[in-house]
């Protein structure tokens, strides 16, 4: 069982009538409401969170990529990945990940990648993802292509990996007569691959046919993300093979205090300024991004998903946040990794306007508290020899 800090690095300095005057937080939202200089202030403190977490004894931090959006203020998470690389000696570095038809060409994911994964030492876990409807809207891209762009892009990615350069690239959408990235990856043959989902049948049985790891979209309900998860067993059932816990993952807001009430008051407000702001206006699957019948099973969905919940009795109901006392968090948490079966939580303990202290406070009772009784109860991480001599043996 690993345990991860994810930080979006969100832009929370909006206006107090942002929710009225403005239809999204995504791709449009003007950004003349950027103030660079609290945006430095910002920065440094979510690298000092991030790096924090290697202190306190968590396995891993993670980032994500994220455009003309302030949810998350992050369009190059692999600069944010070079600085942790330099800065921490032993956590797992995950970039969950590039969002590959998005890089002409997909090799520059390849040798920026490489360079994160020898300045760390092999630490990189390295995402691959479709990209979002935001990404699609922001750069004008048809989302027709996404699928068929994002297959090319990955296939070249690990042939970059391992296969000996100079060779000829000639697919359907990159042409490319010398194809000799320098470097290459320090974990050989190469660093470990993360496919961040939308939750598509077509996407789970791409990272499953490839033995690769698999996080579902968060902010869904426990149950939407649970058949998720059985789907992604299921697909590597029918190639062959039993998954391995920690080729799963969960993200999940998580706060701890004192005790509960005292959680709740903590934190409320600083959730519900995420919900109504920061997740306010996300199209997350645009026209001919997925199938017609995955569409259809996440359209449903989406009438439980976070963006539309109003309350703490819901939040509490379906699982869209572990908050309370440590013994109320390790407690639920317990529960929802053993229904779910994952075997990677990836926990955001800051989001939306929670302080720098109360972010730190936070991480640190997690720490002392709940990480240790989770560890205990549902066992120490497995090393990457393990994971990878699972799946080449099943």
């Amino acid at each position: 069982m690993r345990f991860f800090t994810f930080h979006l690095m969100p832009y929370n300095k909006l206006p107090d009538d942002f929710e009225e005057k403005y239809d999204t937080a995504w791709t449009t939202v003007p950004n003349s409401l950027y103030d660079p200089v609290y945006g430095h202030e910002l920065y440094n403190r979510f690298l000092d969170e991030l790096i924090y977490a290697e202190e306190i004894g968590f396995d891993g931090v993670c980032i994500n990529e994220y455009h003309q959006s302030v949810y998350g203020h992050l369009p190059s998470p692999n600069l944010m990945g070079s600085i942790l690389a330099r800065q921490t000696k032993r956590v797992k570095i995950a970039i969950i990940g590039n969002a590959l038809p998005f890089y002409d060409p997909p090799t520059r994911v390849a040798e920026e990648f490489a360079m994160i994964d020898v300045i760390s030492g092999g630490r990189l876990i390295a995402g691959m993802h479709l990209g979002g409807g935001p990404e699609y809207d922001s750069f004008s891209m048809n989302p027709t292509y996404a699928r068929n762009k994002f297959q090319e892009a990955l296939d070249l990615t690990v042939r970059a990996w391992t296969e000996a350069g100079p060779f000829e690239h000639y697919g359907e959408h990159w042409k490319l007569r010398h194809v000799n990235p320098w470097p290459t990856p320090y974990q050989k043959p190469h660093p470990p691959i993360w496919i961040s989902g939308e939750d598509s049948k077509e996407t789970t049985e791409l990272a499953a046919k490839r033995r690769y790891s698999y996080l579902g979209s968060p902010y869904f309900h426990k149950s939407f993300l649970k058949k998720n998860l059985d789907m992604f067993r299921k697909a590597c059932k029918k190639n062959g093979y039993t998954a391995h816990e920690e080729q799963t993952g969960w993200l999940v807001p998580i706060y701890v205090a004192e005790t509960d009430e005292q959680a709740w008051a903590e934190y409320e407000k600083h959730l519900f300024y995420f919900i109504r702001k920061l997740l306010k206006g996300l199209m997350v699957f645009p026209p001919g991004y997925s199938s017609p019948k995955s569409i259809a099973r996440i359209g449903i969905a989406l009438k439980q998903f976070l963006g539309n919940i109003i309350t703490r009795e819901e939040i509490e109901e379906g699982g869209y946040a572990m908050v309370g006392s440590p013994e109320t968090v390790r407690e639920k948490m317990k529960d929802y990794v053993q229904d779910f079966g994952v075997g990677n939580v990836l926990g955001l303990f800051q989001i939306g306007t929670l302080p720098a202290d109360l972010t730190k406070k936070n991480m640190t009772l997690f720490a002392e508290q709940v990480l240790p009784y989770l560890r205990k109860e549902l066992g120490e991480p497995a090393t990457d020899e393990e994971i990878s001599n699972a799946l080449a043996v099943n």
